[in-house]
């Protein structure tokens, strides 16, 4: 049983502290998920909880896998790691049930399991957690209460910075078909002989109050008494899916604009607020004035968002912004705003707003033709996560003595 117990916490420890940090990685896509889960769970009410939830959620996942692999507070560690199970699993059944989210987001983007592959990994770990927590009286502590109870929020404190770091200068692992290096005409390529997904795309136009869907051949082209509200995308029949399968940029007009954008052979500097409301006056000022300086230097320069003509009309350039589904926009940045730089349709840079190293070094980088490496803003993420590293290594090692010595 000594054996069963061991092997549970290793394997229990593991995949927590896995799940804790995919989800630290990426809080704002952790977050997103949590959106999903609201609104399939008629919770809307709930929305603005869903990045507070995340964070909790990934350092919860992260100190529990660390309490029952190390031993530090396994009492507390076995208790929360059950509670956790207990939650999760009857939800991910329901998920599988009835599918109201396709992927639970358990380990954030780096592995995507289906509904029910989560549910069947859930048993098992449940399983597993339920042998922990049933001998947790029979393993003494390590070292002192005080000791262990410092160690372990020490390294949650550290743990929860590193979450904000990512949130604030993008994840520190890029998991999202949007990476750096990437072509994005080729990434939406569908092999020959691979059946390609079935679109019907609407335009969702306004007149005197009164809104009306229409389709690429009907669509008011050329009549001002029309205001473009919104493009909307409904899959017909499921195909290959590549890696990119949902880029689709469309002008204020209407037309559409993806081939003008991504067949340009020099650079351009995409600004994507997937809402502008929400990315905040002064950064999207400082982001269109950037924007006008590289225009001036022979950089194009395109503002993606998902937001309606009404709230682009109210920064007067309309011809620079370009409509694009706001999951495309997610999913391109884990910032509102952020930046891509593409050179022929290739990303070859990649910011949120806070580590952008400004038109003068992109400029300067552009010109010379080499990458543009994120601003100052990245040295902090770095050391947070070398901190965090050997603090775990720091109560591994303790553990690991601990056990010998007794």
């Amino acid at each position: 049983m000594r054996t069963l117990r061991f092997i549970s916490r290793i394997i229990t420890g593991l995949l927590f502290i896995f799940s804790g940090t995919v989800k630290a990685i990426d809080p704002l896509g952790s977050a997103y998920k949590f959106g999903d889960y609201f609104r399939a769970f008629h919770l809307d009410f709930l929305h603005g909880l869903a990045l507070p939830l995340a964070i909790l959620l990934c350092t919860a996942e992260f100190l529990g896998g660390l309490s029952v692999l190390t031993g530090y507070r396994l009492k507390v560690g076995a208790w929360l790691v059950l509670v956790l199970m207990i939650i999760f699993t009857p939800l991910t059944l329901i998920l599988a049930l009835l599918n109201p989210v396709s992927d639970c987001g358990c380990f954030g983007d780096a592995v995507h399991l289906t509904n029910w592959q989560t549910f069947i990994k859930n048993i098992v770990i449940l399983a597993l957690v339920l042998v922990i927590f049933t001998g947790r009286n029979r393993i003494r502590n390590i070292r002192s209460a005080v000791s262990e109870w410092s160690a372990m929020a020490l390294t949650g404190l550290l743990f929860a910075g590193f979450a904000l770091m990512n949130l604030r200068y993008l994840p520190l692992v890029d998991f999202l078909p949007y990476r750096i290096g990437t072509s994005i005409p080729e990434a939406m390529k569908v092999p020959e002989g691979k059946p390609a997904d079935q679109y019907r795309t609407t335009f969702v136009y306004e007149k005197n109050g009164v809104r009306k869907e229409f389709t690429i051949d009907n669509y008011p082209a050329g009549d001002s008494s029309w205001v473009f509200v919104e493009q909307k995308s409904l899959l017909i029949k499921k195909g290959y899916q590549p890696a990119i399968h949902d880029f689709s940029l469309t002008s204020i007009t209407g037309a559409d604009s993806t081939e003008a954008v991504l067949g340009k052979p020099g650079y351009t500097l995409l600004l994507v607020a997937r809402k502008l409301g929400e990315a905040g006056g002064n950064r999207l000022r400082d982001g269109l004035r950037s924007g006008q300086e590289c225009i001036r230097n022979g950089i194009d320069f395109k503002v993606l968002t998902a937001s309606g003509s009404d709230e682009i009309m109210k920064f007067g350039q309309s011809s620079l912004f370009f409509m694009a589904d706001e999951t495309t926009l997610k999913t391109m940045v884990r910032a509102n705003p952020g930046y891509l730089l593409l050179k022929g349709g290739s990303i070859s840079g990649k910011w949120s707003w806070a580590s952008f190293p400004g038109e003068k070094k992109l400029l300067d980088a552009v010109s010379a033709d080499k990458p543009v490496f994120p601003g100052p803003g990245r040295l902090p993420l770095y050391v947070a996560t070398l901190l965090l590293i050997l603090v775990i290594l720091g109560l591994s090692a303790d553990a690991a003595l601990a056990g010998k010595k007794k």
